[in-house]
């Protein structure tokens, strides 16, 4: 079997920077078994699987350990392999997805528009130990939100999340939960930082899903539904972000690193 594969750097306009992430187009749906077999020889934050469906195509995402519930940066290249290397569809992509329902990605100049949930954290009290041990800060300066099974850190200054050297092994030890630290930015409106070990993910490199967490804080916090956001990994990434009613749109490019076919 010969499956039609990209790796994607999504938002990003250059090679190797953002976040890379594996494109498969399937004619049917494989046993789960070897989708996270493809995953993991990939190798990879996210892989994106898709087969073409009744209104659009169905969309899954693997990371090397499991599937992942929702996955920002694999779906900009999944839309981005389909809207601007196939053109078909040629403007807007419609993902109907396990977790999420539907979630459209619409072509706009030179870049794609995610329409994802926004998912509003709220603040949380019975903070692990360990979850500020393993980020070696202090804790005084710190505020923790949770949602969706991620905890939220939050900052003044952007300059810790720029020097923050965690622990990975104390954070895999929180699974299931994940870890967003973030700042107000100097040349953006916020910055932030994503670790997921225990998903296989030290530290991912852009994360779309967070941003549907950190655009309502900001929003609220900011007083203003539009935020350019940055991701300070080793890679880095943009994001334009915009709260609109129960929904985000994340805004980014993408660019092809190499387009061939994977043999199983």
């Amino acid at each position: 079997m010969r499956i039609p594969l990209f790796h994607v750097d999504a938002f990003t306009k250059q090679p190797f920077r953002g976040n890379p992430a594996a494109v498969c187009l399937l004619d049917l749906w494989l046993d789960d078994s070897l989708l996270r077999r493809v995953a993991a020889e990939n190798n990879l934050s996210a892989t994106a699987f898709m087969v073409t469906g009744k209104n659009g195509y169905e969309l899954r995402w693997f990371s090397p350990r499991c599937e992942v519930k929702l996955c920002g940066h694999a779906t900009l290249a999944a839309a981005h392999a389909l809207i601007n290397v196939r053109n078909n569809p040629p403007d807007c992509a419609a993902f109907r997805t396990r977790f999420h329902g539907i979630l459209t990605v619409t072509k706009s100049g030179e870049f794609l528009v995610m329409d994802f949930p926004a998912i509003l954290p709220m603040p949380f009290e019975n903070v692990p130990a360990n979850l500020i041990s393993a980020l070696r800060v202090d804790s005084q300066s710190a505020q923790i939100l949770e949602a969706n099974n991620t905890y939220i850190v939050v900052f003044d200054s952007q300059d810790v999340i720029e020097n923050l050297r965690p622990n990975f092994a104390m954070l895999e030890d929180l699974h299931p939960f994940v870890v967003a630290v973030t700042a107000p930015g100097t040349d953006a409106d916020f910055v932030s930082r994503y670790f997921a070990p225990s998903y296989g993910i030290p530290e991912d490199p852009v994360t779309g899903s967070a941003h549907c967490l950190l655009t309502p804080y900001w929003a609220g916090r900011f007083g203003k539904t539009k935020l350019h956001a940055r991701q300070l990994s080793e890679r880095g990434g943009v994001l334009w972000c915009e709260l609109k009613g129960d929904r985000v749109l994340l805004t980014g490019k993408a660019v092809v690193t190499m387009e061939g076919f994977l043999s199983i």
